[in-house]
């Protein structure tokens, strides 16, 4: 962090931050006193529900950036939009992700462009884009990976291929923003469960919990504990922290 700056002077940008992981991310943040910028695609009603709520514990503090992160003209104007609203940014925290089987044997090419554009490429670009305003304020970078970069989930091999390039983009991305901006990863586990097509069985969930060392399923405010630490440590570079109960260790 820049030195003379305080928290309440500083604007992090957290993307998917309307629901779930992402909220309690964005949540979190405000406590600390940070300036929230609200990135959406389709939640735009529950970001705004959720920016109206943080905006009357403190006013302007929160604004809704809506951007389809697959298209890259859409990201360049949300970089504009959100560097002249307070006019800078300290965090990015790229959490936005798609998640969806993909069976081998029955790959398309729109499943993989969305899954590398969006979970790989969109942070690639939000990262360089915002670079100037980070380096500025001493800022920090935080992508949310998975235990599955490292691990593979079955019926999931892309999507575990797209959080491994996201793992490999912290590291590099680390040694080139060296020594202005710091670039970590966490690693969630079972967090919040799939929901959708995703959606696990209460047997599938059982399974994972007895699978998990510390015998219980996670929650959204451990990720946001987890950003808040590497967001503000001046000294973590190019690590990350899984998050997941012990699970990545069985």
């Amino acid at each position: 962090m820049k030195e003379g700056l305080g928290q309440e002077n500083l604007t992090v940008l957290v993307t998917g931050g309307a629901r779930r992981i992402g909220a309690s991310i964005v949540k979190a943040l405000h406590r600390q006193g940070y300036n929230m910028a609200l990135h959406c695609h389709h939640s735009v009603e529950e970001a705004q529900l959720l920016a109206d709520e943080l905006n009357g514990q403190r006013q302007a503090s929160c604004k809704v950036f809506v951007a389809d992160l697959a298209d890259s003209i859409a990201i360049d104007k949300m970089v504009e939009e959100v560097t002249l609203w307070q006019g800078g940014l300290y965090g990015l925290i790229n959490n936005a992700s798609v998640f969806f089987p993909t069976i081998v044997g029955e790959l398309d090419d729109e499943a993989w462009e969305r899954l590398f554009t969006i979970n790989v490429k969109a942070c690639w670009r939000l990262s360089e884009k915002f670079y100037p305003w980070l380096a500025n304020n001493q800022g920090s970078i935080v992508n949310i990976t998975d235990i599955h970069g490292e691990k593979p989930l079955r019926a999931y091999s892309v999507y575990c291929m797209s959080k491994a390039a996201l793992v490999m983009q912290t590291k590099a991305l680390a040694i080139e923003y060296a020594p202005k901006v710091r670039v970590n990863g966490i690693a969630p586990g079972a967090i919040a469960w799939p929901e959708g097509e995703n959606t696990l069985s209460e047997v599938q969930q059982q399974a994972i919990i007895a699978k998990t060392p510390l015998k219980k399923h996670g929650h959204p405010d451990y990720i946001a504990q987890a950003v808040l630490s590497l967001l503000s440590n001046p000294f973590i570079t190019g690590q990350f922290l899984a998050v997941d109960g012990g699970r990545s260790l069985s």
